[in-house]
């Protein structure tokens, strides 16, 4: 795997590759060398991956053969992964195919295109002859198969980055403009190609009217579907914060539709969908951060408190536990039941159910965050009205309802009132977090002592969580007091 960043130029037949030696940092350049790249691309047959801007593909030739998937991060930075070339041509490797299910959803990758590309490269090196960026000059012959395949040959440039920094690259990019290159018309050769024989289906959206509360929580909705899209691969490579991001994208996808259903209604059954979704990736999320947790707890220990093999067992029990979870995650997320949440998230975006309020102007939700914090300040009073066990469940949903305060803040661009909401969130998490780790002490502690081990580091470790806990929930109070306040302040503006 890697992260691509690249500048894509369109060039005439004719075209001169300007002089590029002397840029800052650069000692020399290196070539060109010429290779000849045969590669056949692989999506279904109605483009889903082409329409996300998605590239699969299977190359022959060159330094880097194999097959290159190729996912979209941002403008000019794609995240590519690589498979060896396996004895067959026309049948994805599972790896890959798994890793863009959220798009296909159970239908077939058949080849769609082939490109074949003679390629002159050209290196950028410092002193010590490291590459920094790398200039491919392409011709190209590429043809879209099918029953009428169809043919298009051109030429184009592509200056990429290897060891140098963005602002190298941008000095080439301005040599190369300066010399007769024009900035790509399409993100890539297979998008320049299919274009050429027929428009590439786009993800559709909703018309909504510019400045109105239906353009604000549309474009957020479609943010956070296209976030949550974005963390499918990742999740099934069970890459760091992937599992947390995606089920953060879930939430806030369902706090939204729940905060403005006078905008969006008709969304009940896909809000209780997404809890489940948050609720299949949480497991493997919990696991992932109190195992850290513990991790960080035992390195601040002294050594004389450390007492037996705990800190295996509470790394490798979490971790097989963890494993397990991201097991039961990639299960769900080839099921028929997820596979109908993302049609039911394209359909949100495309086609919703607004209602009339959607037209009117945008400032007419604030009235919706005042509610929200509202909503938190009912739920403490309600948690002061009770005593012992109860108070504390009751103060977990005082945390539930800051957080999606904070999520209805942000969607309205509230950066203050959400930073409030944070802050009630987080000191109320501390206390829950502290909590939790306590019952995995107990279950850990359990196992170790069926085993013969020295359970006393686990008391020390339950120690310090029980400590913790209870000093986020004495520092509570002044934090609501302090909080409630300004949040007063800020919403006496809106009334």
């Amino acid at each position: 795997m890697a992260i691509e960043i690249e500048d894509k130029f369109d060039v005439p037949v004719d075209y001169e590759l300007p002089e590029l030696t002397g840029l800052p940092g650069c000692s020399g350049v290196v070539g060109p060398k010429t290779h000849q790249l045969v590669a056949l691309y692989f999506d279904t047959p109605d483009l889903r991956l082409a329409a996300r801007g998605i590239t699969l593909r299977r190359r022959r030739g060159g330094t880097d053969p194999g097959w290159h998937l190729k996912l979209p991060k941002a403008k000019g930075v794609r995240q590519e992964i690589v498979h060896p070339l396996t004895r067959s041509a026309k049948i994805v490797p599972r790896e890959l195919a798994d890793l863009v299910l959220a798009y296909t959803r159970g239908a077939p990758l058949t080849p769609v295109a082939e490109l074949d590309t003679r390629r002159s490269v050209t290196h950028l090196v410092n002193g010590a002859g490291v590459r920094l960026v790398e200039i491919a000059d392409d011709r190209v012959k590429g043809t879209v198969l099918g029953e009428q395949p169809h043919l298009e040959r051109w030429r184009e440039v592509e200056a990429e980055l290897i060891e140098g920094d963005v602002k190298l690259l941008a000095k080439v990019g301005k040599r190369l403009t300066k010399a007769g290159a024009s900035p790509a018309d399409s993100s890539s050769k297979l998008a320049r190609l299919l274009n050429s024989a027929a428009p590439v289906p786009t993800v559709r959206l909703a018309e909504t009217k510019s400045g109105s509360a239906g353009e604000v929580v549309m474009g957020y909705l479609g943010a956070q579907v296209a976030a949550l899209l974005a963390q499918d691969p990742r999740v099934r490579r069970a890459e760091e914060d992937a599992v947390h991001q995606m089920r953060v994208a879930s939430r806030r996808l369902r706090s939204a539709l729940k905060s403005f259903k006078s905008v969006v209604e008709g969304t009940e059954t896909l809000q209780e969908e997404l809890k489940w979704l948050a609720g299949v990736l949480g497991e493997a999320r919990d696991l992932e951060v109190i195992r850290e947790r513990f991790a960080r707890s035992l390195a601040t220990l002294d050594q004389e408190l450390v007492v037996g093999p705990v800190g295996t067992r509470l790394s490798s029990d979490l971790l097989d536990a963890e494993h397990e979870a991201y097991d039961r995650i990639r299960e769900v997320l080839g099921g028929e039941r997820y596979f109908a949440l993302l049609d039911a998230l394209d359909d949100l975006v495309a086609t919703p159910t607004l209602t009339k309020a959607a037209k009117r102007p945008a400032d007419s939700l604030e009235a919706v965050a005042a509610k929200g914090w509202n909503r938190v300040t009912k739920a403490y009073a309600a948690a002061q009205a009770v005593e012992g066990p109860e108070r504390e469940e009751a103060m977990h949903e005082v945390r539930k309802t800051a957080k999606r305060a904070r999520y209805t803040a942000e969607v309205l661009g509230l950066g203050k009132l959400a930073k409030h909401a944070e802050a009630v969130q987080e000191v109320l998490g501390t206390h829950q977090d502290g909590v939790v780790a306590q019952e995995r002490l107990a279950a850990e502690a359990a196992n170790a002592r069926l085993a013969g081990e020295d359970t006393f580091t686990y008391g020390v470790l339950t120690g310090l969580e029980r400590a913790g806990a209870a000093r986020a929930w004495e520092e509570f109070p002044a934090v609501w007091a302090e909080t409630s306040k300004a949040v007063e302040e800020l919403l006496s503006a809106f009334r």
